[in-house]
């Protein structure tokens, strides 16, 4: 989840008032930039050169004898307010529609008998003006009412007709097979937009129905059970969706899986926690065999690793994010698995959102490794689970890290989670004082990196050898909204002991060019999440 909360400030038209460049200013060379613009009186065309004119936020075209507006005034991409009032208008371009930046549209006082459906797609509008024109009885009624502009984009974006479906998406070959003997799994990680966060206050361009759940919900099991995935790592399972759908579905068809919400459901009553999220891992039964599963509470793991830190007290300790992880066991089905058997440490986390808490993000991403450090020298010395390594120190389990990050590829969490380390004063920490957390964590690292120098500063570090399975390029985006398109989902992987053969491209370009798609979910897209998926080869 990326989700910048929208504030919506009362509208303020723009005050009709201008100014004449002076003889000196023209003379100098001042460029005049026009934001408003006001064309007045017994007006029945327009210049084409008009449209181009893309700095004006505000056009006033009212009180003329306009009888049409051509859809090329969808060129005029800074503007906000959109005065047509008072003309003769018969009928609307549905382009009107595409200018989702519009604040302001005045449409009093025309001939319109009709309003394009299109409109309802302006989920920016905060102001609609409609009378005086013969339409139905029931729209002009609907936008009388309190909300009424809003109420009255919501009825047409709610009829306005389904576009075409995307294209399904590519499978991209990354390697080609490594080993004779090697074994292939495929994973998927998926944020499938938790119920009580698809509002229309957060995806106005979305129609209600298509956020509804229960529409939702179908799409979204379709999506997990089409891709074939052995393991399937999703975010934002409400914790009632996950009993009473996710699991009797999957289960069905040959899954298996673990789930915990975040960790204020321990705080609520029996009805309240039905409606927290949290995190979920599925894996097919046919192919592995669950040992272990483990929790990671990022608060409780703030709580015990504060040292009298503030921030770590009132900054991480108050997020309650989470993480879950399994070891899984490859189930003895081909004949090469035979003899030792072989394991996976599947985790899936979603850190914390806000932008603005980056040193939360890292740490908690920080604390995340260092459980799965714990976890995998656990199993290994009281299991006697994982292979050598060269490197000193590192676990010798493959281990896949999934999840929601909330974090761009140049975030400290992903330099972290690639290079293995980063140093203790990191921009992302932003300064603050995590000073008992930072040498407890450094003091752990020292025998790995030699004496201590002025140059060889101390870092946070993790020994797992992991790649993402994505690069820029073949993924530019995995959260798609109005207000943000960008990387912030992983699939993270153990290169020494994985390898990438392949993995779902990203969705059609052209169609969201084309289908005009301003952000996610909408009818055909469930989430505002795309689903990761990658095929693994386990190296034996």
């Amino acid at each position: 989840m990326s989700r910048l909360t929208r504030v919506e400030r009362p509208y303020e038209p723009p005050r009709r008032c201008h100014t004449i460049m002076s003889r000196e200013d023209y003379e100098s060379g001042k460029e005049s930039r026009w934001t408003e613009l006001e064309i007045r009186g017994p007006i029945k065309n327009l210049s084409p050169n008009l449209w181009t004119f893309n700095t004006v936020t505000a056009l006033f075209l009212n009180d003329n004898s306009l009888q049409r507006i051509p859809a090329d005034i969808v060129l005029m991409t800074s503007l906000v307010h959109l005065d047509l009032s008072g003309n003769k208008l018969r009928s609307l371009p549905a382009e009107l529609g595409d200018m989702t930046h519009l604040r302001e549209l005045l449409l009093n006082n025309n001939s319109l008998r009709v309003l394009p459906y299109e409109l309802g797609k302006l989920f920016l509008l905060q102001r609609l003006g409609i009378l005086g024109n013969p339409l139905q009885p029931d729209i002009l009624s609907m936008v009388n009412e309190v909300n009424g502009t809003a109420k009255l984009l919501s009825f047409l974006l709610d009829n306005l007709a389904i576009g075409p479906r995307a294209p399904n998406r590519e499978w991209i070959s990354v390697s080609q097979q490594k080993s004779r003997h090697g074994v292939n799994f495929i994973v998927m990680s998926y944020n499938v937009l938790c119920e009580k966060y698809a509002t229309r206050q957060m995806y106005g361009y979305c129609p209600s129905w298509a956020l509804l759940w229960e529409y939702r919900k179908h799409i979204i099991l379709k999506e997990i059970l089409d891709s074939n995935a052995d393991i399937v790592a999703l975010q934002e399972v409400e914790t009632d969706q996950y009993h009473t759908y996710f699991y009797p579905k999957l289960s069905r068809f040959g899954y298996d899986g673990i789930f915990s919400p975040k960790s204020r459901a321990k705080t609520m009553d029996e009805h309240d926690r039905k409606f927290v999220d949290g995190c979920a891992i599925f894996f097919n039964k046919a192919r592995f065999h669950l040992l272990e599963q483990y929790l990671i509470e990022f608060n409780q793991l703030a709580a015990a690793h504060s040292s009298g830190s503030e921030a770590m007290l009132n900054r991480v300790m108050l997020r309650d994010n989470i993480g879950i992880a399994v070891l899984l066991e490859l189930k003895d089905s081909a004949p090469q698995l035979h003899g030792p058997a072989h394991h996976l440490l599947v985790s899936n986390a979603h850190i914390h959102w806000d932008p603005e808490f980056r040193d939360v993000k890292l740490i908690q991403t920080v604390m995340l490794m260092e459980e799965l450090e714990a976890i995998a020298k656990s199993v290994q010395s009281e299991r006697g689970i994982g292979y050598k390594t060269l490197v000193p120190g590192m676990p010798g389990v493959p281990v896949l890290v999934c999840g929601d990050l909330n974090s761009l590829p140049d975030s400290g969490v992903v330099d972290f989670l690639v290079d293995g380390q980063v140093n203790i004063d990191h921009p992302d920490l932003q300064g603050l004082s995590y000073d008992g957390f930072l040498a407890r964590f450094s003091e752990s690292v020292w025998p790995l990196m030699g004496e201590k120098s002025a140059v060889n500063k101390p870092k946070l570090m993790h020994r797992f050898a992991l790649k993402s399975t994505y690069s820029d390029y073949q993924m530019p985006f995995t959260n798609y909204t109005y207000d943000f398109k960008g990387v912030i989902d992983y699939i993270f992987y153990s290169s020494d002991f994985l390898n990438s053969l392949g993995l779902l491209g990203p969705i059609s370009m052209d169609w969201i060019r084309d289908c005009k798609v301003v952000g996610c979910p909408n009818p055909h897209i469930p989430s505002d999440h795309f689903p990761l998926m990658c095929e693994f080869e386990l190296l034996l």
